[in-house]
């Protein structure tokens, strides 16, 4: 009863709805795939030229986020009630905007028209576009994961090595960091997983050319459309980004402190 609580038996029933209405369409999606062709159509030329273009920008993406993210969680951390609730609602700005809308942003500052159109960069549609679409949608999920490890860690131990004579470097490379490891690996793997799957952003901003911008999402995108890779090719890749998926999720799992579950407290009445 101390692990089940005291809710009333009968939400049982919408839970199970729910739950089934999360996994039912992604089994019907398993089902779909021609187990026969699956490897022909992953191995495609096309297939092939998306899957290497979503995870080498993936991990770009994933590195520009550690390299922006780690400060800015940092910062959001170590500030005030106020000026950290400002912050943190800047960072989740991206995850509640519609994918569409941030395309739009990057084309209206970065495109020939935008703000820094003056500048003569030719980033929109091209590779470097997939790259900061990518950047932008998948950086708030390393940063609030980081940030949370971050205040929960406190200062205390920083507060000890001061006092011993360590230096701020010091204190951040094998203090600060190593206290917040898991909220970092986690926000990393998120990171990556968000920056693969991301379509809209990277639809309006960069484009959808094979070989240049077309990441996995676009490529089934336009084979349900009629071009490009396969309709096989598109399932094929699919149920590649849901296995990834469902990878990323044991492996945050894995590494979350306390994954195993609350210990009992015996004699707690």
């Amino acid at each position: 009863m101390r692990r089940r609580g005291f809710a009333p038996p009968i939400l049982v029933v919408p839970a199970v709805i729910g739950l089934a209405f999360l996994v039912v369409p992604l089994a019907a999606l398993v089902g779909k795939v021609d187990w026969s062709s699956l490897w022909a159509d992953i191995t495609s030329a096309d297939a092939l030229d998306a899957l290497r273009l979503s995870v080498s920008t993936g991990l770009v993406a994933t590195a520009l986020c550690l390299l922006l993210g780690v400060p800015l969680a940092l910062l959001i951390a170590r500030a005030g009630g106020r000026v950290a609730s400002v912050l943190r609602a800047g960072v989740t700005v991206p995850l509640v905007l519609p994918p569409m809308g941030g395309g739009l942003s990057l084309l209206f500052l970065f495109g020939r028209a935008g703000w820094l159109g003056w500048t003569g960069w030719q980033i929109p549609f091209t590779t470097t576009a997939v790259v900061m679409a990518q950047t932008f949608v998948a950086l708030p999920f390393l940063v609030l994961a980081l940030e949370g490890a971050l205040r929960t860690s406190g200062v205390a131990f920083e507060r000890t090595a001061a006092g011993l004579g360590a230096g701020r470097w010091t204190i951040f490379w094998r203090v600060t960091l190593p206290l917040a490891a898991p909220g970092l690996l986690s926000g990393v793997i998120l990171c990556f997983a968000r920056a693969i799957g991301e379509f809209g952003a990277t639809a309006l901003f960069a484009g959808n050319a094979p070989g240049v911008t077309q990441t996995m999402p676009l490529a089934i995108y336009t084979a349900f459309n009629g071009a490009g890779v396969t309709q096989g090719s598109a399932l094929a890749l699919s149920l590649l980004l849901l296995v990834t998926a469902i990878a990323v999720l044991l492996l945050v799992r894995a590494w979350r402190p306390g994954a195993a579950g609350p210990a009992p407290m015996e004699g707690v009445r």
